[in-house]
């Protein structure tokens, strides 16, 4: 895997069904690359930190590779990376592979796999279709939230390496199946909530 893109935003606001608010998920490819912070990616927008942003979210990866899937399904919208509010667009990202916990350097920086993207009403407005949310769920493509255990500088180009990883760790996409199916199976549901590399946020929902 390697970076196809690195891209930035700022807050723009939106009306979406009377519900006026400002958001940061229109990010949009830049030449200079991204410098990540433990909390963010610097001199770029997140304006929800209760969902986006902070220790467990500092950065949100999508892959390129499912872009595909969402062009034919909106064939007229113009199409950049970045559409989904990432800030790496990242080649080859299977969330069927990547593991909660696994750690990778990336350029300057390293950093911790956490959770799988829980959409929200934005990503119906990004898309102008009311059904966006619940199509997302469906594909199963949700992207990687990670935390930052090594600041520095992201460029377009640069490898992932893993460096670590706990094989009886639960995939991206087996949390966001639990995340969402009705029915939980319960020893998988255990395995993720106690798993420590888990994004605090996530783990709640799931005790729920």
């Amino acid at each position: 895997m390697k970076v196809v893109s690195t891209n930035k935003g700022t807050s723009v606001e939106i009306n979406y069904h009377g519900k006026v608010v400002n958001t940061g998920m229109y990010k949009f490819p830049v030449d200079e690359g991204i410098y990540l912070g433990k909390e963010d990616v610097q001199d770029d927008s997140v304006m929800d930190r209760r969902y986006h942003g902070g220790v467990d979210k500092a950065c949100y990866w999508y892959s390129v590779k499912h872009y595909e899937f969402w062009k034919n399904r909106f064939p007229n919208l113009e199409w950049d990376y970045g559409m989904f509010g990432e800030n790496l667009s990242i080649s080859e990202l299977d969330e069927g592979e990547v593991k909660i916990g696994d750690v990778y350097e990336i350029g300057e920086c390293l950093v911790q796999v956490t959770q799988p993207r829980q959409p929200c009403f934005k990503l119906n407005y990004r898309f102008s279709c009311d059904t966006m949310v619940k199509e997302f769920i469906a594909a199963g493509f949700p992207g990687v939230y990670i935390r930052v255990l090594r600041e520095g500088t992201i460029n377009k180009g640069d490898e992932l390496i893993l460096k670590e990883r706990n094989e009886n760790s639960l995939s991206i996409r087996d949390v966001y199946q639990l995340l969402y199916q009705a029915d939980k199976e319960p020893l998988l549901l255990k395995k993720a909530i106690e798993d420590k590399a888990l994004a605090a946020s996530c783990r709640k929902d799931l005790s729920k």
